[in-house]
């Protein structure tokens, strides 16, 4: 004999479970599960956040470009790759919806910028996240105040 056959077996149930108000009934006012109180988003966040990853993967990719043992040439255009998209990103992802409003269209310039100056070396890392930037700019311009 072994010790699980000694003791007790469990008993799962399932359902869910109700409040009982000290009367025993159902309480009438229930807390509201948390994600339902939690603001959401909108519709914009995934793209705003696939944005802000793509901007940043292809930011250090030019930033190692410019170090490495065969260096590209730090022109206006490299060096406005390396330093603005991923700034500018986090504004966007993580800025309120009338701030990130703005900056997403000023995103997009600064990579259209970028990418038309730097074509041929490292310019065109930065198009995922151009068109991922363009859909979240035109969901936060659809999702209103």
């Amino acid at each position: 004999m072994t010790i699980p056959d000694h003791s007790q077996r469990r008993i799962y149930r399932t359902g869910s479970a109700t409040v009982l108000s000290r009367a025993g009934t159902p309480a009438e006012d229930t807390p509201a599960p948390a994600a339902a109180a939690r603001p959401t988003a909108g519709s914009s966040w995934p793209w705003r956040r696939a944005a802000l990853l793509l901007a940043v993967a292809a930011q250090l990719i030019t930033i190692a470009a410019l170090e490495s043992a065969d260096p590209i040439p730090a022109t206006w255009a490299a060096l406005l790759l390396a330093i603005v998209p991923a700034p500018l990103a986090v504004l966007v992802a993580f800025a309120p919806a009338p701030i990130a409003r703005l900056a997403a269209p000023l995103t997009a310039v600064v990579l259209v910028a970028g990418i038309a100056g730097q074509v041929t070396h490292t310019g065109l890392f930065f198009v995922p996240a151009l068109v991922a930037m363009a859909v979240a700019a035109l969901m936060l311009w659809r999702e209103g105040p």
